[in-house]
C-alpha cells in the first residue's frame, strides 16, 4: 500500500513548509460547525476572514495554522463552487497550512510537474501545481493549491523537480480563489483524467472512496507533530 511506502521513506522527505526553529509550534485550526467564532459575517467578507486568521494566529503566538484533513466543513456553504448537484461537497481531503502571503512552499521529494492550472473561480484553488512522484513502483501525486499565479510561469509538464526545491509561495486573495493566504496540500494516488486540478472537497456520501485515494497528507507533510 502507498501508506506503507510513504512511512518507509518518511525520514527522507524534505519539509514542504520550513519551520523557523525545530520546535516551532503550529496552531490547530477548526473550520467545522464546532467553531462558533467563525461566523457567516466573517466568512462572507474576505477582509474580515483574513483578519480573523491573522488575529487567531497572533493571539496563539503561532506563525502558522494547520488542519483540515477529513474535516466536515460548513464554511463551504459560502461558495456555489461546492454546491453543484443534490448533495453539497463539505468533506475536506487535504491539509491546509495558514500563514502570510509569500510563505515559501518546497517540493518534499523528487518528481516532475504533472500539470498546473489557474483555477480561477471563487472558492477554488486559484493557482495550482500537481507533482507526480514514484517510490518503490508506486506512482502518486501531491497537489499544491492557493499559490501565487507567478509560480506557474515557466513551468511545463514533465519538468523535473528535486526534493527541497523551492516550488511556490502562498498567493493573495485575488489569485488563490478568494481565501486568506494558505496552502492546500493534498496526496492523491490515482489522479485519473484531472490536470492541474483534483477535488479537494468531496460529498460525505463518497467519503470512503475519496479517502482511500487521498491518504493523510501528513504522511509527507509531517507537521501535525508540532501542533498545540
Amino acid at each position: 500500500m502507498l501508506q506503507e511506502v510513504l512511512k518507509k521513506y518518511q525520514s527522507t522527505f524534505k519539509p514542504v513548509i520550513s519551520l523557523l526553529q525545530p520546535d516551532e509550534q503550529l496552531l490547530v485550526m477548526d473550520f467545522t460547525a464546532n467553531n462558533t467564532t467563525l461566523t457567516k459575517n466573517i466568512l462572507t467578507d474576505i477582509h474580515k476572514f483574513c483578519s480573523y486568521i491573522d488575529k487567531t494566529l497572533a493571539e496563539s503566538g503561532c506563525r502558522l495554522g494547520i488542519g483540515g484533513y477529513c474535516e466536515h466543513r460548513t464554511i463551504y456553504a459560502v461558495s456555489p463552487h461546492f454546491d453543484a448537484g443534490e448533495e453539497p461537497r463539505r468533506l475536506h481531503l487535504g491539509i491546509d497550512v495558514w500563514g502570510t502571503v509569500g510563505t515559501q512552499v518546497y517540493a518534499p521529494l523528487n518528481g516532475h510537474i504533472h500539470s498546473f492550472r489557474f483555477n480561477d473561480h471563487f472558492g477554488d484553488y486559484g493557482a495550482t501545481i500537481v507533482l507526480q512522484h514514484k517510490l518503490d513502483g508506486h506512482t502518486f501525486h501531491t497537489l499544491y493549491g492557493h499559490l501565487s499565479i507567478s509560480n506557474l510561469q515557466g513551468l511545463y509538464e514533465n519538468m523535473p523537480v528535486a526534493a527541497g526545491q523551492l516550488l511556490a509561495h502562498f498567493g493573495t486573495t485575488t489569485e488563490n480563489g478568494g481565501w486568506p493566504a494558505h496552502l492546500h496540500f493534498q496526496l492523491i494516488e490515482d489522479i485519473q483524467h484531472f490536470r492541474g486540478d483534483y477535488p479537494g472537497v468531496c460529498r460525505y456520501s463518497e467519503r470512503d472512496k475519496y479517502l482511500q485515494n487521498c491518504p493523510d497528507p501528513d504522511l509527507i507533510l509531517q507537521l501535525n507533530q508540532y501542533t498545540h
